[in-house]
């Protein structure tokens, strides 16, 4: 048996032939290395490191330990994926909002497949109320959606109380151009998903029970059609507070537009799901920061 350790810095010094760049690059003191090699020596019963105040070279014995050190660390490294779950297989039926794709979920995502390549991602964008159906019906494993609680109303399931893990609290803001003008007298101009929509009901709620009217201007399906009408100019919407892109603002107060109300952004899993697949994309999300990605 070798000394993983010891086998490291070896390593380093048969790169580099250098015993500071070595320590350098293991974070170590050079001290160290020296001992670690000259343990490695003293346990093969070999001299693998030939130098003087010139050079450090590799003796033939040295090259020889290089390769096999190399095949150790390897395959100790292939072991160590394997018992920690890289070797974890299955069908992971996974949907999300299509606004919370604009966060740092891509890289989650990509980060995930890498380390679980035998898990079969399968991956759905879609409004929240859809993905919640879908998720309640067992046609999706997990689901990342935005909750707020009128989300089983709208999507006619019946349960109350919140589901899922929060992922992070947030609120929804009315958000236009910087040089948004909105006449109090007139209908406020409403960009938004088509019915059934969650956010689309929250608007219109919020606006109706304020004494507000409104009309629809821009009907679309995605929140890259949503964002590109208000930066046209054709209307205003709301969004989570985390998500308004650089260019666009929070309108709410300017205009006295009433509030919509909190939104968490929540993982929801199918119970029949098989949990451990599962439990590695829940614990990937909830172990990273999902900072909103700027476009």
């Amino acid at each position: 048996m070798y000394d993983n350790d010891q086998l490291r810095s070896f390593l380093a010094v048969a790169e580099t032939l250098n015993f500071t760049r070595a320590a350098e690059r293991l974070g170590l003191s050079q001290p160290t290395i020296s001992q670690h090699v000259r343990k490695l020596e003293d346990h093969v019963g070999r001299q693998l490191v030939s130098r003087d105040t010139r050079e450090v070279r590799l003796t033939d014995n040295g090259d020889a330990m290089a390769g096999f050190a190399r095949s150790i660390m390897a395959a100790q490294d292939d072991a160590a994926r394997y018992f920690s779950g890289a070797a974890m297989r299955g069908r992971l039926r996974f949907g999300t909002a299509d606004d919370l794709a604009y966060t740092r979920l891509p890289t989650i995502l990509r980060d995930f497949r890498q380390l679980y390549p035998q898990i079969n991602l399968e991956l759905t964008v879609s409004q929240s109320d859809q993905l919640y159906r879908r998720v309640k019906a067992g046609q999706l494993d997990l689901v990342f959606v935005k909750w707020v609680s009128a989300l089983q109303e709208s999507s006619g399931i019946e349960g109350t109380g919140q589901e899922g893990r929060v992922v992070r609290h947030d609120h929804f803001s009315w958000v236009g151009l910087e040089q948004t003008q909105l006449d109090p007298e007139a209908p406020v101009p409403l960009i938004a998903y088509p019915s059934p929509s969650l956010s689309r009901k929250l608007a219109i709620d919020a606006l109706e029970s304020a004494g507000r009217t409104w009309r629809i201007t821009c009907n679309t399906k995605e929140i890259n059609g949503v964002i590109a009408a208000v930066r046209a100019g054709i209307g205003v919407t709301v969004m989570p507070s985390t998500l308004i892109p650089e260019d666009l603002v929070s309108i709410t107060r300017r205009f006295e537009l009433p509030p919509v109300g909190e939104v968490d952004f929540t993982l929801i899993r199918n119970p029949l799901a098989r949990s451990d697949v599962v439990d590695a994309l829940e614990q990937a999300i909830m172990g990273r920061k999902l900072n909103a990605v700027q476009r």
